[in-house]
């Protein structure tokens, strides 16, 4: 099976920075496409950033200049690290991490994605 774990949420005052960071492993694959997403409670999950099997990243619009991810990995782990500057209380949310087999062309939809991680809450406040 393929295991998709994520660590490095926590609380942060405006502005501030985190720096979630997510490991895939298992199902005897070592690369995959892989994605970060943000969920507020009531609402869809919101593709924000993803990595395709090239290693090429794609951003949503509304994250542009604020998120970069870069991937990395060792004998038997994928690791996907998210980078968020100037967080704003809005950003606030549970962010989980994706991971997909077959090419996924820098897709920000959810459905695209097959194996995921229980989620990592960041919590903006002053």
């Amino acid at each position: 099976p393929v295991h998709v774990v994520e660590s490095g949420g926590g609380s942060v005052q405006p502005g501030g920075s985190r720096r979630p960071s997510c490991v895939a492993s298992g199902g005897g694959y070592r690369n995959f496409c892989m994605g970060w997403f943000g969920q507020v409670p009531g609402e869809a999950r919101e593709g924000i950033a993803s990595i395709d099997l090239t290693g090429r990243t794609r951003y949503a619009e509304s994250e542009q200049g604020r998120i970069t991810i870069s991937k990395g990995r060792d004998e038997n782990n994928l690791f996907l690290q998210l980078n968020m500057d100037s967080l704003q209380v809005e950003d606030s949310a549970m962010y989980f991490c994706a991971a997909e087999r077959s090419q996924c062309y820098g897709s920000l939809e959810d459905f695209v994605y097959e194996y995921w991680g229980q989620g990592t809450q960041v919590a903006v406040a002053s």
